[in-house]
């Protein structure tokens, strides 16, 4: 890796996520256009899958859509933020299947998706290698993780104004060592850069907190004095960059048996 992970305090970013609940729909704008973009690359991808995960769902705003796409799909909605998950929508004759539970220990069964989708979510997780494993697991072969995470640039602006209170995000280049690391198979990585423009930087720190999107770093320093949060205030630009990175990797044949033996095939010779 280009430099060690910032550690996540999960209990912290729960904490967050149960907090921004009610405002979530509304400020995370950021997490509605990576979905929109992450929606228009499966269209390229030809897939048929009979159960799809979605994790770290939070209210799995994409779930009607992704059933639009995949016609009797079972689609499960994966969080770790129970306030989250009562907000998963369907329809009179459909839901997603709610599962509260942690990326890093998901209770499913090896093999039982055929697609992992995860929008936003691998940046508030401690150890997303250990993740990477997981969603591995549990995906079929042949099936396809795709995802998007927020990588360094983002939130530079605020970064230079708020230093350590602000998190620090994963490079792509280390993210697809990690998949592939974790056995996956072609993984494939980008990214691009939006920016955000506000009228003042008041509101920007209001989005980032209605949204969930506040420090859950383990190192953040606690608590913030008046003189201290209006230092940033005035230091903060009207502007916000982030850094979307998208990802997507295949699932593979197994080359090694449980116990670790290697799996080798011998295929019988044609006559002519």
């Amino acid at each position: 890796m280009s430099k060690p992970f910032p550690r996540v305090d999960r209990i912290a970013a729960r904490r967050r996520f149960e907090r921004a609940a009610a405002t979530y729909a509304r400020a995370a704008r950021l997490e509605a256009e990576a979905a929109t973009r992450m929606l228009e690359r499966l269209d390229y991808v030809k897939i048929a899958p009979r159960r799809i995960l979605d994790a770290g769902s939070g209210p799995a705003r994409e779930a009607k859509e992704l059933r639009r796409r995949y016609r009797g799909a079972e689609i499960i909605a994966l969080d770790f933020s129970p306030a989250m998950l009562r907000r998963v929508k369907g329809s009179f004759l459909w839901r997603p299947f709610r599962v509260c539970g942690d990326l890093a220990s998901i209770p499913l069964a090896p093999g039982s998706v055929d697609l992992v989708w995860s929008n936003m979510a691998l940046h508030w997780v401690p150890d997303p290698e250990a993740v990477f494993g997981e969603l591995q697991r549990v995906l079929a072969v042949g099936g396809l993780l795709m995802f998007t995470t927020l990588g360094p640039d983002t939130l530079k602006e605020l970064r230079r104004a708020a230093g350590a209170r602000v998190h620090e995000f994963v490079d792509m280049h280390d993210l697809g060592d990690m998949l592939a690391g974790a056995g996956f198979a072609d993984p494939v990585m980008d990214m691009e850069l939006l920016t955000f423009t506000y009228e003042e930087g008041a509101k920007l720190l209001a989005d980032l907190r209605a949204s969930g999107k506040t420090s859950a770093r383990v190192d953040r320093p606690r608590g913030l004095a008046a003189k201290g949060l209006k230092k940033i205030l005035s230091q903060i630009e009207r502007r916000a960059s982030f850094e979307i990175v998208y990802g997507h990797a295949w699932k593979g044949a197994p080359r090694k048996l449980a116990d670790v033996r290697d799996i080798v095939q011998f295929r019988r010779p044609s006559l002519r």
